[in-house]
């Protein structure tokens, strides 16, 4: 493989996605505030740098996966290790915005790469760190058809599905709404195992019945809230995640933010991150989101009528 990649932010997604274009043939160089990721990287194959910027000199595609839009911000245009990108790339790079942002963000990124004669990309996946590490995540890709197709085949090394959904900043769109069901479709299952328990219902029973029903989705046959009817689900790891609450959390109110600009009125989104957010508060900001089970069943024991 030619082309060279740039790839900043190491973590827990961002690593293995770096190490997934490492074992394709790419070259891979990357950066991270955090010397655990970079040492983790550096095993997985990654060519670390001191700096963001000197991990993108002369690169061809820069990748960026970091927590909220003034990172994005600060890593393209900052100053110190973290920032320098878009001075540092070779010119006419393209670069990949994965992290989830709001979607006003991801057009003012879009914009900076293009004043600064790139090309650009906002790109957030689905799929957890389970798809990172598989190589099967989802991309929401927003911007040009013709930067689409000339991302494709680094996109296809870390994702199963890649979607384009539109001119800049229609990935972050439908990322927002993606996680919006998500977040509303995992209270709703986990209430419902709550409720099968008060009922007398085992877990198991409840789960063959719903996953092959009307109440089949993605929370409840992939991420069960449960331990035992879906092995792999966080659940059975004591909920590490996976995806934490504080994310969850954090692109809820990205979901509100978006309600609140365009007038919808969606009073389940609307709960759902304010479920979150006190979640998240409460001690859930590193649990897998699914564990907000938890928080209900002890709601519900607190609450229980006396008999």
């Amino acid at each position: 493989m030619s082309r060279t990649i740039a790839f900043i932010g190491l973590g827990h997604m961002g690593g293995p996605m770096a190490a997934n274009l490492v074992k394709a043939g790419y070259s891979v160089t990357g950066f991270d505030v955090v010397p655990a990721a970079l040492e983790a990287a550096q095993a997985a194959g990654v060519s670390v740098a001191e700096s963001s910027a000197q991990a993108a000199a002369g690169a061809d595609v820069v990748i960026t996966m970091l927590p909220a839009g003034k990172h994005v911000f600060a890593a393209y245009e900052g100053e110190g290790p973290g920032g320098g990108l878009l001075a540092a790339a070779k010119p006419g790079a393209l670069f990949l915005e994965c992290s989830t942002i709001a979607v006003e963000d991801a057009h003012t990124a879009h914009q900076m790469a293009l004043d600064a004669g790139h090309h650009s990309l906002d790109a957030p996946v689905s799929g957890g760190v389970m798809g990172a590490q598989a190589g099967t995540l989802t991309f929401m890709v927003g911007g040009t058809e013709e930067d689409f197709a000339d991302a494709a085949e680094v996109f296809e090394v870390m994702g199963k599905r890649i979607v384009h959904c539109g001119g800049p900043g229609a990935g972050q769109a439908a990322k927002v709404c993606n996680n919006m069901i998500l977040g509303v479709s995992m209270i709703a299952v986990s209430e419902a195992f709550v409720l099968g328990e008060k009922l007398g219902l085992t877990h198991q029973a409840l789960f063959d019945v719903a996953a092959n029903a009307s109440g089949q989705c993605w929370a409840l046959t992939t991420n069960c809230p449960v331990p035992g009817p879906v092995p792999a689900s966080p659940a059975n790891r004591d909920y590490q995640p996976g995806f934490a609450g504080a994310l969850m959390a954090k692109d809820l109110g990205l979901a509100v933010e978006a309600l609140n600009a365009t007038g919808v009125q969606a009073s389940m989104g609307r709960a759902a991150e304010e479920i979150y957010r006190e979640f998240s508060l409460d001690g859930g900001a590193g649990a897998d989101f699914s564990a907000i089970i938890n928080s209900i069943r002890e709601a519900s024991t607190a609450a229980a009528p006396e008999k």
